[in-house]
């Protein structure tokens, strides 16, 4: 991978992210119309990662440093019980990140993975809408709706999601969509789970970043420095310009047409195979 196709992939990664549409999944398919070889590590994919987390960090800086203000109060607040709901998420890719690892690594190199997952993200996106349409009716005819837990997320609420974004770790099914369907399902706002799915990334992508460069791999990527350091400032420039336009659009449309997408692009990875 030269400087240039890593410039390309980055951009990919960065107007994706943001989407529930599968960055890893159109990294994926991006090396495939490069000619690029999947490679035996997944350095390149965690850097692009790391350069749009940091660049949601930017975009929420506001909302992590009232969070981690409220943590230094050491008392049990509204700050605290949403940090600890985003730690809770965290254990399930935690433990798929440990065990699973060379599972998701081989995972990466399969296009028809990515075709199918595409396609069963887009069968969530759909599920959700519908569903969340539902209870919206279903409140407006009965006065009242579910009951509203603190920050708008119950723990249990938090834990499902976080399953989800365990489960997203296969390339195609897409984090942020698997996560907003899964808390939309279960009853979360979607005003309150598009801010939570895009924070509850922040700490297993940059963990998985600095084990990478502890552990060595950075050094022994097949990936040289050049096209890294190229893929991440085009993925955090690009994160930085369509972060907020990207929410704000996922917190507005309708999943459904982000389904649609998902559906037509898996079709053409399944007919592009055979």
């Amino acid at each position: 991978m030269d400087w240039l196709e890593a410039l390309m992939l980055g951009l990919v990664q960065g107007l994706t992210e943001f989407l529930p549409v599968s960055s890893s999944g159109h990294l994926a398919i991006g090396k495939a119309l490069l000619g690029i070889e999947p490679g035996g590590d997944l350095v390149f994919e965690v850097t692009v990662h790391a350069a749009t987390v940091l660049a949601t960090i930017v975009v929420f800086r506001k909302e992590i440093l009232k969070l981690l203000a409220g943590l230094f109060k050491f008392k049990y607040n509204d700050e605290t019980d949403y940090i600890a709901k985003i730690c809770l998420s965290m254990v399930p890719v935690l433990i798929v990140g440990v065990f699973f690892k060379d599972v998701v690594e081989a995972a990466f190199g399969s296009l028809t993975v990515v075709g199918i997952a595409l396609i069963v993200t887009a069968c969530l996106l759909t599920l959700s809408d519908w569903m969340a349409g539902r209870k919206a009716s279903g409140k407006d005819a009965a006065g009242e709706g579910a009951a509203e837990y603190r920050n708008g997320i119950s723990f249990w609420q938090a834990l499902v999601v976080g399953i989800g974004q365990a489960l997203a770790v296969i390339p195609g099914l897409s984090r942020s969509g698997t996560t907003i369907s899964t808390g939309l399902i279960c009853g979360v706002k979607r005003q309150n789970m598009a801010q939570f799915s895009f924070l509850m990334v922040l700490v297993p992508i940059l963990g998985e970043a600095f084990l990478d460069i502890v552990g060595g791999d950075f050094s022994s990527s097949s990936v040289g420095v050049g096209p890294l350091l190229a893929g991440f400032a085009a993925a955090f420039v690009s994160g930085l310009f369509a972060c907020k336009v990207m929410i704000a659009l996922v917190r507005k449309a309708q999943l459904k047409w982000f389904g649609l997408y998902c559906v037509l692009a898996g079709l053409a990875v399944l007919i592009f195979l055979a």
